[in-house]
């Protein structure tokens, strides 16, 4: 009976541990904010391992000859991505000076940082079809490199996030569109949410709902400092921002 109520007590532990665990910052395509930088860029990701951040989020897009490239937007200097072979966008420059990085240089420097965390965001894609096949390529891409552990997996697409948990369902996997309950997620395998601020701000039961399942909370993009302190006091996991220092000073002083 002693020993049954003390593992109890040691459970019990556990859990306000985990729920005490402090918040987490991830620069939002990487930090860019700083001299020499440039949103998803090289550089934003280095600057990003620099300041000491939890991680370093990044977006990725699939060229018409199935190359996967690192920019948000699904075209560059207004030449569609999907539509274009990745030997007409290479010579492509970013605002800092760098060349369209693609996603084997990505992985490449990040996995020389091993200290942070890299947050792949796959954009949806025109069909199911060419999400499937931009999830494939991406996963073995990481596989490859025996990264399964550093990089995580976030997206708007369900089908995209689905994928993922079919081809790598040991990887931390989290949907961003906001619109569906956490217990929902993990009844489909995905172990995180990453939803946006206000949604959170209005449906804050949906943290401890989620932590109780036992997935992670990220909250994006959360430049508002007023807001940053509201979500720290949601004892969300992490938070995404444009302002990875300030957003860690207010973390540490909190």
């Amino acid at each position: 009976m002693r020993l049954s109520k003390l593992m109890m007590a040691c459970a019990m532990c556990v859990v306000a541990l985990a729920g005490s665990a402090q918040t987490k910052v991830i620069a939002h395509r990487g930090y860019w904010k700083c001299e020499g930088s440039a949103q998803n860029s090289i550089a934003s990701l280095t600057k990003a391992a620099e300041a000491k951040v939890y991680g370093s989020e990044f977006d990725v897009q699939m060229t018409k000859d199935r190359e996967i490239v690192v920019n948000h937007d699904d075209s560059i200097q207004g030449i569609c991505i999907f539509d274009t072979p990745f030997a007409g966008l290479k010579a492509l420059k970013l605002s800092n000076g760098e060349t369209l990085p693609t996603l084997d240089d990505y992985l490449e420097t990040g996995k020389k940082l091993a200290d942070i965390q890299l947050i792949l965001e796959i954009k949806p894609h025109r069909t199911k079809e060419a999400e499937n096949e931009a999830v494939k390529i991406i996963v073995d891409k990481v596989k490859k490199r025996q990264m399964e552990k550093q990089v995580e997996y976030i997206s708007f697409s369900m089908n995209i996030c689905e994928q993922l948990v079919r081809l790598t369902p040991d990887s931390e996997i989290a949907y961003l569109k906001s619109d569906v309950v956490p217990e929902d997620l993990k009844a489909k395998g995905i172990n995180g949410i990453d939803y946006y601020v206000k949604v959170l701000a209005e449906k804050p039961e949906w943290i401890a709902e989620a932590q109780r399942a036992g997935m992670k909370v990220n909250v994006w993009t959360v430049n508002d400092m007023e807001m940053v302190r509201e979500m720290i006091d949601r004892k969300v996991d992490y938070i995404t921002t444009d302002y990875p220092l300030e957003t860690g000073k207010l973390i540490q002083g909190n």
